[in-house]
């Protein structure tokens, strides 16, 4: 079993170019008002709406350190703060904003985990 988490958009070409040029994500389906895309296993369809879902928290994470650093870099402007260890959790991590100021978290644990399929 698979699943698409959606998010409804006002700004459809805004959002799919940050997250495609900047986070890294890839177009894996395409309909009319609507792209779905693709990080690891992680699927995101945002749908353009009158009203966007801004409430939303979008996580990516790697196996490592360097890629929440290297996130960092390129979302230094957006970021609520530099990345820090959250020994609560175990993690590793930063937020940014994406074009409509929804919260977006890179992060890598800090302790073993079971990745899911990459």
């Amino acid at each position: 079993m698979a699943g698409i988490v959606f998010v409804r958009t006002r700004a459809l070409d805004a959002v799919r170019r940050f997250y495609q040029d900047r986070v890294g994500m890839s177009v894996w389906l395409e309909q009319p008002g609507i792209v779905i895309l693709r990080h690891g296993n992680l699927l995101v369809g945002f749908h353009e709406q009158p009203e966007a879902d801004t409430d939303s928290l979008l996580t990516f994470f790697e196996r490592d350190r360097e890629f929440v650093d290297r996130m960092y870099l390129e979302f230094r402007d957006e970021a609520e703060a530099p990345p820090r260890e959250n020994p609560k959790y175990r993690i590793y991590h930063f937020y940014a904003r994406d074009p409509e100021n929804r919260r977006v978290e890179f992060q890598c644990f800090l302790h073993p985990v079971e990745p899911p399929e990459w």
